[in-house]
């Protein structure tokens, strides 16, 4: 029996196809979408906190319940953060639609991000098209 996939966004690192890689994550279904209600910060790890102005873009992709798990015991493991699933509702850029997961840090202490973990997150945002005020959003974040 195949394990059923739910879409998830995922605006930080876990954007970038070669961090996934390195946990063996690879979607096989995936699209750029926006977050309307949050606001990204890095320090020193991404995670969103609730705005009535902002939103975060980033990618909605499909996973099953054990490559989530994998991904976010990765999350608490090496990157020392423990992230918990939220339901949100995000806007494809097609202008669709779409309820997914999304793991969010409750309680994140506050520290400068570091460069080479920025550019894991720029260096996909600027591939896959983010808007350009965005990227200077994410580019704020450097030390």
């Amino acid at each position: 029996m195949t394990e059923p996939k739910v879409w998830t966004f995922f605006y930080g690192s876990y954007m970038n196809f070669e961090v996934l890689k390195e946990v063996s994550f690879i979607p096989a279904r995936w699209e750029v979408a926006k977050l309307s209600g949050f606001d990204i910060r890095i320090q020193p790890r991404a995670n969103l906190v609730r705005s009535e102005r902002d939103c975060v873009y980033g990618i909605v992709a499909t996973a099953t319940p054990q490559e989530l798990s994998r991904l976010y015991a990765h999350a608490k493991n090496v990157l020392g953060e423990i992230y918990l699933p939220e339901a949100v509702l995000v806007e494809t850029l097609e202008g669709k639609w779409k309820p997914v997961l999304c793991y969010i840090c409750p309680a994140m202490e506050s520290h400068p991000a570091a460069n080479d973990y920025l550019d894991r997150i720029v260096g996909p945002a600027n591939a896959l098209g983010f808007p350009q005020w965005y990227v200077e959003r994410l580019e704020s974040f450097r030390p």
